[in-house]
């Protein structure tokens, strides 16, 4: 799977480091520090399973050679991730992806900005029943995401799914279900919260989720789903990302702390715990200055 990751993403779009392969190049590669600079603490921002791996960077000796000190607080509501950090209550956050920080940004006056690329890990489609998009029954339930950037790419997924189709002019930010223009299979999409999707799995035919919950609830894209997104060209937009305040863009010390996600070690550490699902991209945050 990492080499067909490998193959399907462009390089000219984005170059992608498959989870388990070891860059050529030491472990001494972290951002190096100036002697003169007293350490700095950074309180960081993350949700689930993500959390762990900016606790795993808080121990290492690369992050305080870098002149940081890693604080990480772990939370579950996606609006007070982006608006602590909006605020100025926390540093930095790791959780979104760019059409996620689009669509907050879209509806915020106090902006977040991107300093760093991280991962793209596919949303799925996952059933209790159903083994193929097929075998979905008329008027069968899928749950979606209720947020505006997670809904409009759940949309985006089921069409590539040919279970709906969306007008030309579909926004792949802010998209809606008002926006499906036909439902063969009068399927009932149920906008839910997706702190709570895993819990209500059951309860529905099928639900789509992005990868990071699937994991908290025992589910491998790679493995469970029944049908995901493809690692292209296509799915640019949902590259993850680390996010400050807009004042605060342009400081290098969120430059190092994306170059320490990068180390060779932590892209092990993530390899190992995620099962392969978070494909690194290591690509400068310019070249998604079009995602609005």
């Amino acid at each position: 799977m990492k080499k067909l990751f490998s193959v399907l993403f462009s390089a000219s779009v984005l170059t992608l480091s498959a989870c388990n392969k070891q860059p050529a190049q030491t472990e001494n590669t972290a951002p190096a520090k100036d002697k003169t600079e007293s350490v700095r603490t950074i309180k960081l921002v993350s949700t689930g399973s993500d959390t762990d791996v900016w606790k795993y960077v808080a121990t290492l000796p690369e992050t305080k050679e870098a002149g940081i000190k890693l604080e990480v607080t772990n939370l579950t509501d996606y609006v007070v991730l982006n608006t602590s950090v909006a605020s100025g209550e926390q540093d930095v956050n790791a959780f979104q992806s760019f059409n996620y920080l689009a669509a907050y940004n879209a509806s915020n006056n106090a902006k977040v900005a991107a300093v760093a690329t991280t991962y793209l890990e596919p949303m799925g489609l996952y059933a209790n029943k159903a083994k193929t998009v097929d075998e979905f029954p008329q008027g069968a339930t899928i749950a979606i995401p209720n947020d505006t950037a997670n809904e409009a790419r759940a949309l985006t997924l089921l069409q590539s799914a040919k279970l709906i189709k969306l007008k030309p002019d579909f926004d792949p930010v802010k998209g809606t279900v008002n926006d499906i223009v036909e439902n063969p299979k009068n399927l009932k999409l149920k906008p839910i919260q997706m702190t709570t999707a895993v819990r209500v799995k059951n309860d529905v035919d099928a639900i789509v989720l992005g990868n990071t919950l699937a994991l908290e609830g025992g589910l491998n894209v790679l493995k469970d789903s029944i049908f995901r997104e493809p690692v292209d060209q296509s799915t640019k937009l949902y590259v993850n990302l680390l996010g400050v305040a807009e004042a605060n863009k342009n400081d290098p010390i969120y430059t190092k702390l994306g170059e320490l996600y990068h180390l060779p070690k932590v892209q092990k550490f993530v390899s190992e715990k995620f099962g392969g699902t978070k494909v690194e991209v290591n690509k400068p945050v310019s070249e998604f200055t079009d995602i609005k």
